[in-house]
């Protein structure tokens, strides 16, 4: 108890910092921001941007804070993770919680005083699906839990979108259906990679469960399903030619990536459809951006 309470004095505010995992939020950041430009088509003003841009922020931190908190078991037995700020206990469990409700409660309240309470919910809708319906609920439990409880991460264009508009529309609605789909092709990538570690610690993720071969067919089968949902928005009348043909070579590598996965799980397979598809989904909602600006 007294070395917690030395190693959480002796925390900084990286290790703060490192606490919401930027690096994961940084892609989720950018379809929020994405979004509002899209439901604006064009630049959705300064302050609203600003707003946005930090209560995101701060709702995304606080749920990575969250699960660090209650993932500490496991994170401190996967090397991966082992060096996360509440496994080294540079900053307690306490603590963490602490600051993670702090930025729970102040992302609520600037998004709700600087864009509107529909995007303010949303947020937080985003937050405990993460926090009560991944982390604490199907993480450890389901193979599907990604399935599922990613869903989490398909919120974000929508916090976008309502915070320009002040509601959701259909094709909103389909930027979050993309992402949803899109989060299997790539977490699975990266689950392959790190399998053992994810064996080791009892975390049934689709590899260890199903198997390589299993999870390298579902990959590509969802690479499928993101393809066409990208082009049903063109149908719909809400994307343009600009985007159809722009987004043609972006779908086709995807699915050639998918397939060379599915044909073969090599780790440097999956290590390259990882990193592509991180690239594939945010040009893929930039060239959306643009289309719908001219």
């Amino acid at each position: 108890m007294v070395l917690s309470a030395t190693r959480t004095r002796g925390a900084t505010w990286r290790d703060y910092f490192w606490l919401t995992k930027p690096r994961v939020i940084s892609l989720l950041l950018f379809t929020t921001l994405a979004a509002m430009f899209i439901a604006a088509r064009g630049w959705p003003g300064l302050g609203l941007f600003l707003v946005v841009l930090v209560g995101g922020y701060m709702a995304a931190g606080a749920a990575n804070a969250f699960n660090m908190v209650i993932d500490r078991d496991i994170d401190g037995r996967m090397k991966r993770t082992a060096q996360r700020p509440t496994v080294t206990e540079k900053i307690s469990s306490r603590e963490a919680t602490l600051f993670a409700t702090t930025l729970m409660l102040l992302s609520f309240l600037l998004l709700w005083w600087g864009a509107n309470l529909t995007a303010a919910l949303l947020a937080m809708a985003g937050l405990g699906w993460y926090v009560l319906i991944y982390t604490l609920y199907m993480k450890r439990r389901f193979w599907s839990n990604i399935v599922i409880g990613g869903a989490a991460g398909a919120f974000p264009p929508l916090v976008g979108w309502a915070a320009v508009t002040g509601e959701l529309s259909l094709f909103s609605w389909y930027l979050f259906l993309i992402v949803f789909f899109w989060t299997p092709v790539h977490f699975w990538a990266l689950a392959l990679m790190i399998k053992d570690d994810y064996a080791a610690v009892g975390v049934p993720m689709l590899p260890v469960v199903r198997g390589e071969r299993e999870t390298a067919y579902q990959v590509f089968l969802y690479a499928i399903l993101t393809v066409v949902l990208t082009l049903i928005p063109v149908l719909m009348g809400e994307l343009g030619w600009f985007y159809l043909l722009t987004s043609l070579s972006l779908n086709a590598l995807l699915l050639w990536q998918g397939y060379q996965l599915y044909r073969r799980q090599e780790r440097a397979r999956a290590l390259g459809l990882y990193k592509y598809s991180m690239l594939y989904l945010a040009l893929l909602f930039v060239l959306m951006a643009v289309d719908r600006a001219f």
